[in-house]
């Protein structure tokens, strides 16, 4: 077996594989040896059946894993002798494929891209800072009333009362299109709270001014970007049927609302409130600290990119920012999305970002356990309410869904690997300061 380079510049590289008949023979024999006692053939004993017989009616079977048996262990030997590591899947083509045959030697073209060597980072050259807000009185206060209007309950109105903006009406209604009513497009005793925009545009607010008893038709048009797709755009008409109406009950912030939250008191439900509060302003506070050494690293690190990887990712930019800018598609048979260069220049930072933490992570050993996967996994199952079973089965036969569950646990341990090594700056600012700082990231 002979492997002969062919090319060398910069990232790329080229390699000639020739595994000589001889070799292939052998690899052939081998595997026949390995399968001769489990075969039994008519006239003879299981184990006992002649090579010669055997090479006849199983060797042009065995010949092509034969083959790539041995282009595999070459690719496996070079790549262990080189201590190259392929930015893609190497291209591999036979030469000569077409009229190959058995006897011949085979030889095949290798090529790819290598990572680059990544320069070894200083982490103490990194300077973060570590940011905390607490939860003030008014902010609390804020979430209670919240809460408050959120567990809000309703009372009949005087009767003959007109409905108004924040009422509660409670409706019968069908739906219909062109005379035909549709699925879904029903309701009974359904309590819809005028300005809560929970219902198609501009049928809330033609039940404005209905009294109890009041039949009401409601016409609207479904949106272009409507979910169901033989109702978007359509112009649909509502028969409804008022059966109450009903006013807000002013909210009471008591010891009371605390139970209806599964708090003993007041007191505590105010310490609850605290305590998630500031655990979400540690979320952001985190998610600023996190961008501010990316944008470090970014400058600090620099080497050369493979251009294969650069493409696609700047393909995937293209690709997600195509559907978010086109929400109504939901397929993905669009066709191609041009890049730019605007796409090309964030694909490099995250290229860039992604081999150099990957790297990091390397040499520090970082893993993710099955502990953790477990975790994560049950959480994103959390959103597939009584699905989860089902969910949970179909990562565990999904090794590419679980790589994309341990992708982003893997980083953020690669993060708190540099940050412990950084010089790191505990600093308390205000709601709004982080605020601020959290919106700078979104126009970033």
């Amino acid at each position: 077996m002979q492997v002969t380079e062919t090319l060398k510049d910069g990232l790329k590289r080229g390699y000639t594989i020739t595994v000589t008949a001889a070799e292939l023979d052998a690899k052939v024999q081998e595997k026949l040896l390995e399968a001769q006692p489990e075969v039994e053939i008519k006239g003879f004993r299981k184990g006992k059946v002649p090579m010669a017989i055997l090479k006849k009616q199983f060797g042009p079977r065995l010949l092509g894993d034969a083959m790539q048996d041995a282009i595999d262990g070459a690719m496996k030997d070079h790549f262990d002798k080189s201590g190259d590591r392929p930015a893609l899947q190497p291209d591999v083509k036979m030469q000569n494929g077409e009229t190959w045959k058995e006897g011949m030697d085979v030889v095949v073209d290798m090529t790819y891209e290598c990572l680059p060597p990544i320069p070894e980072l200083d982490a103490g050259k990194i300077t973060l800072d570590r940011l905390s807000v607490k939860a003030d009185d008014a902010s609390v206060t804020e979430a209670l009333e919240n809460l408050a209007k959120s567990s809000q309950n309703f009372a009949d109105k005087k009767k003959g009362a007109k409905a108004a903006n924040g009422d509660q009406v409670v409706i019968d209604f069908t739906g219909s299109v062109d005379g035909v009513e549709f699925e879904g497009g029903a309701g009974t005793d359904y309590p819809l709270v005028l300005g809560s925009n929970s219902f198609i545009p501009g049928f809330e607010e033609q039940l404005i001014g209905a009294k109890a008893e009041d039949d009401v038709t409601v016409n609207v048009t479904f949106p272009e970007s409507y979910g169901a797709a033989h109702l978007a755009g359509k112009a649909a008409v509502f028969a409804c049927k008022v059966k109450a109406v009903k006013a807000a009950q002013p909210a009471v912030i008591d010891d009371e609302l605390a139970k209806k939250y599964g708090a003993e008191d007041l007191a505590a439900l105010k310490g609850q409130i605290a305590t998630s509060l500031e655990n979400e302003y540690k979320g952001a506070a985190r998610a600023v600290m996190k961008r501010a050494l990316l944008d470090q690293l970014d400058t600090m690190v620099k080497f050369d990119l493979p251009a294969a990887l650069v493409d696609a990712e700047a393909a995937q930019i293209a690709h997600q920012l195509w559907h978010e800018e086109n929400p109504h598609v939901h397929d993905h048979n669009h066709g191609a999305v041009e890049t730019t260069e605007e796409h090309k220049k964030l694909a490099e930072r995250r290229v860039r970002l992604g081999l150099v933490l990957a790297e990091v992570g390397r040499k520090a050993e970082v893993t993710v356990s099955d502990a953790e996967m477990t975790q994560a996994v049950l959480a994103q199952a959390r959103q597939y309410p009584g699905q989860e079973r089902q969910y949970f089965e179909f990562i565990q036969k999904n090794p590419q869904m679980q790589q994309q569950l341990r992708a982003p646990l893997f980083e953020d341990k690669v993060v708190d690997h540099i940050v412990s090594g950084a010089k790191v700056t505990d600093k308390e600012i205000s709601k709004e300061e982080l605020q601020k700082l959290v919106e700078a990231l979104d126009e970033m």
